[in-house]
């Protein structure tokens, strides 16, 4: 009779303990553990010498200066896009980030095809909030448009994130970024584009 072949050995599982949140116990929120199990599942993955790669985490980062616009709101798409084409391309899945370094302008998703969504928007906005003598701001040392301004800015906010899908920004076909003016005697704005992903 032959001899029972023998099976190659198998390099020992790495086994990680379960982490728990500190003090945990019976009494510990089901979520909570959940979520360290979930966490420790992962290092034990990743540990494994039988895991599959995984792709180095890619970074950019670049900065555009757009020239002062007038009082309201403009489709900036193009410029974003010139800024950042050929880093764009050579992520497969990641996120943009935009952030606005100003408090009396504003960066926003919207129509990017009808100009009149652009001049309804700002209307709105000057009619929600008041502007000029009869308006109740305290500050006013640098122009009766600049605590409105800042109040606006808040409303939409200085920051975006956009999902990188395939080399190009995954935005729905009728989005534009918008750079949102509210100042009357502007200056340049600067926005600082970070894009990460793989």
């Amino acid at each position: 009779m032959h001899a029972a072949a023998t099976a190659p050995a198998l390099a020992p599982p790495v086994l990680l303990p379960l982490c728990l949140p500190t003090g945990a116990g019976s009494s510990a929120r089901p979520r909570r553990a959940a979520r360290a199990a979930v966490r420790c599942e992962l290092a034990a993955a990743s540990a494994s010498p039988s895991a599959a790669p995984v792709a180095a985490p890619r970074w950019a980062q670049r900065t555009v200066v757009i020239p002062p616009q007038r009082r309201g709101c403009h489709i900036i798409t193009h410029k974003i896009m010139h800024a950042i084409r050929s880093d764009l391309s050579e992520f497969k899945c990641g996120l943009a980030h935009l952030f606005l370094h100003h408090t009396s302008a504003s960066l926003t998703l919207n129509e990017n095809y009808d100009p009149d969504v652009q001049t309804d928007t700002e209307t709105f906005l000057s009619r929600i909030v008041p502007e000029g003598p009869s308006a109740p701001w305290r500050h006013t040392i640098e122009g009766s448009d600049d605590m409105p301004a800042h109040i606006k800015s808040s409303m939409f906010g200085c920051a975006l994130t956009i999902p990188i899908t395939d080399g190009r920004l995954n935005m729905g076909t009728w989005q534009g970024i918008w750079l949102c003016e509210h100042r009357d005697y502007a200056t340049p704005r600067t926005i600082v584009i970070t894009l990460s992903g793989i």
